[in-house]
């Protein structure tokens, strides 16, 4: 649904909606979408998974065919609030379908392609949106979701087997009110910052309440008998790796694709298509590697390909930090490669040690760890590679002779620059690419930090010390009539 930002200037003058509006037609997804991923996992894992997955999907095709025909931006807000309630209850099930449903030798092949699709689909999602609005209105792309939505719920329908916990525990109301409160809190705070600045009050102190939250979050899960999540995963060597890993990688990927789009569409002046056409060099490089990572891992073991990947995916965010104002595709296509590569390599190991850590009962809450890493991780990489691109960019612009409106608009953005006249664009065009220098270079070190934070986690092998001390709750076994009957 990141797509959605392409359309968001047809959307602003069909609605006519405000700037405050416009950033909750995209934030609202985001802020629902993450706080409820935990809370959504334990139901999947009682209740069943397929049965969230075909609910999700519903829930999300329905909000969708509403926002073809709404006129109003409070009320497209509001379905997208409803979006993120239904893919909330589809991405757990996704993988935990996998990862309770294959094999342990088949596993790290299923995983590693569910790694690649959803790396890839924030790229393709892109270019489908693109391609739609180069024919269509906005509202195509919502028919697309409701297209998408209808074909997979036919497929759960037809070929995904249910699952859930064999012994199913009481739900933790408490522990998911709390983890859904608190992440909140936190995302609110992380999305509003670039905004409101991370010096005032109204950050500051949501990222205060979001963390209080969660400590409470913590030390309440740890007294339960039955916790939603329970904090002594993250005393695993392998789940704490993948779960740091994966907010990572998408705080280095998301982050690039907000300020990347922005150096295509007004700095290249590219269009939207043309934009997210220039990005596909990203998953060219991405998926075959990502086919390659469980054999390397079976090879050599995780820490290879795992680190290999992540430095990978540094030396193409420095590449593309090199760029300037009349840089060629190749110099691009130079630099998404090996970044995408090197996430292809980097996911699947990564992903495999979160759901491998969890008990199978708990598939689920595990899968949804590994949603809310990347939705925390996309959302941090947005409002801090951002903020390091819009405080350079200010910094950097200094424009004489020109009216202080007119300076003001320049500042506040490249797009207020273009309105202002040839001259103050080319100077607003050096001082973005300064900015975006400054915040590649941001997601490169964050790559390498995180390189050496996993070579460090996984420097030994696994030792009891290692294992999770969680007691593992039944299997997780398939709902079919004939082990039914055979259980009779």
């Amino acid at each position: 649904m990141a797509s959605l930002n392409v359309a968001l200037p047809d959307i602003a003058r069909q609605t006519h909606a405000t700037q405050t509006q416009q950033s909750w037609i995209i934030d609202a997804y985001s802020l629902v979408f993450a706080s409820l991923l935990l809370p959504a996992g334990a139901l999947g894992d009682r209740f069943g998974r397929r049965r969230a997955l075909v609910v999700g999907l519903i829930v999300f095709g329905a909000g969708s065919a509403l926002a073809v025909f709404t006129t109003s931006p409070d009320q497209l807000i509001a379905l997208r609030v409803l979006l993120g309630v239904g893919a909330a209850l589809i991405m757990p099930a996704t993988l935990s379908t996998i990862t309770s449903s294959f094999p342990r030798e088949q596993r790290a092949r299923a995983v590693s392609i569910w790694s690649a699709v959803a790396g890839a689909s924030g790229v393709l999602g892109l270019l489908a949106s693109g391609t739609l609005l180069e024919w269509w209105s906005w509202q195509s792309v919502f028919w697309f979701n409701v297209v998408l939505a209808a074909v997979a719920l036919v497929g759960t329908l037809a070929f995904v087997p249910e699952s859930a916990d064999a012994r199913p525990v009481p739900l933790d109301a408490v522990g998911a009110i709390l983890a859904a409160a608190g992440i909140a809190a936190l995302v609110y705070a992380v999305i509003e910052a670039p905004v409101n600045g991370w010096s005032d009050p109204v950050t500051l102190g949501g990222i205060a309440v979001g963390l209080l939250i969660l400590v409470g979050f913590v030390v309440f899960e740890l007294r339960s008998r039955h916790p939603l999540l329970d904090p002594r995963l993250f005393t695993n060597r392998r789940f704490a790796a993948g779960s740091l890993s994966i907010t990572l990688q998408f705080f280095a990927l998301f982050g690039f694709i907000f300020v990347m789009m922005q150096y295509l569409q007004l700095v290249r002046r590219d269009s939207a298509l043309m934009a997210a056409l220039s990005l596909l060099a990203m998953p060219i490089g991405m998926v075959p590697a990502s086919r390659l990572s469980p054999r390397l891992s079976q090879r050599y073991g995780d820490r290879g390909p795992w680190v290999a990947g992540l430095l990978a995916l540094a030396a193409g965010m420095g590449v593309l930090a090199h760029l300037d104002g009349n840089s060629a595709y190749w110099h691009i296509a130079a630099g998404l490669i090996p970044l995408g590569a090197g996430l292809g390599l980097a996911m699947p190991p990564a992903t495999t040690s979160i759901t491998s850590a969890v008990p199978k009962g708990l598939q689920n809450v595990g899968s949804a760890v590994n949603d809310l890493a990347r939705e925390l991780g996309g959302a941090l990489g947005i409002a801090v590679l951002g903020s390091i691109l819009t405080a350079s960019y200010r910094n950097n612009l200094h424009l004489t002779g020109v009216p202080p409106q007119v300076a003001e608009a320049a500042k506040s953005s490249l797009a207020g620059a273009a309105a202002a006249g040839p001259g103050v664009m080319h100077q607003a065009q050096d001082a973005f690419i300064t900015g975006l220098r400054a915040s590649l270079h941001g997601g490169a070190i964050t790559a390498v930090v995180t390189a050496v934070a996993v070579a460090v986690l996984l420097r030994r092998r696994r030792t009891a010390s290692d294992k999770t001390p969680c007691p593992a709750p039944a299997e997780a076994v398939p709902h079919s009539g004939r082990e039914q009957a055979d259980a009779a």
